[in-house]
């Protein structure tokens, strides 16, 4: 009996870790650092950067306000990704980012943004502001006119385990959201970085 009795308290505290260690929050570190140190080279916002993270689930926030001076997240929320069906089909297009910088591939593009002039948009809020992509992997941001934006069809609240809606590439956030980093982005007197990784 006492080797049931302890049998089921090590299966209890086994399972008990593995759900813990599911939902163990990312480390970023790294990246934060990396962030900072490029913020402060190009002079760019050294009090905050946007993160956004594809390798999480659509369903669930992955695009982050980090603070470097507090080394936390401010807020936290949704954003969509590309549907990259053009060239060729994409069937985990719900499930799992793919990334291309061509022109009409309606893809993700990875990379260090910088986020550009404020302006009209005919979606969600009717504000967007342009994003220079600073890397290979995004040089062709804004041929593409993918931007950051609002869309009414993006809910500000995890959705897990449905998913966020496609875009055609542009990082798209509620429109709750989108008049909170509207709001930083019209006070900052510098660049605001925008990096999105996988």
């Amino acid at each position: 009996m006492k080797h049931f009795l302890l049998l089921t308290i090590l299966s209890f505290l086994c399972c008990n870790n593995a759900e813990r260690n599911i939902d163990a929050p990312k480390d970023y570190s790294k990246i934060h650092a990396e962030a900072l140190a490029f913020c402060q080279k190009e002079n760019f916002n050294e009090e905050y950067y946007f993160l956004v993270d594809l390798s999480v689930h659509s369903g669930k926030n992955r695009f982050f306000i980090y603070d470097f001076g507090t080394k936390k997240n401010l807020d936290k929320n949704l954003v969509t990704h590309g549907s990259c069906d053009q060239f060729e089909e994409n069937p985990e297009k719900w499930e799992k980012v793919k990334f291309d910088h061509r022109v009409d591939s309606h893809c993700s593009m990875k990379g260090k943004y910088k986020i550009g002039n404020r302006d009209y948009s005919s979606w969600g809020i009717n504000v967007k502001y342009w994003l220079h992509g600073l890397e290979t992997t995004n040089k062709n941001a804004e041929k593409r006119v993918v931007v950051l934006h609002s869309w009414n069809a993006v809910k500000n609240k995890e959705v897990f385990p449905k998913y966020s809606p496609l875009s055609w590439g542009c990082p798209a956030v509620s429109n709750e959201f989108m008049e909170k980093l509207d709001i930083r982005l019209k006070q900052s007197k510098k660049p605001v970085l925008l990096w999105i990784v996988e």
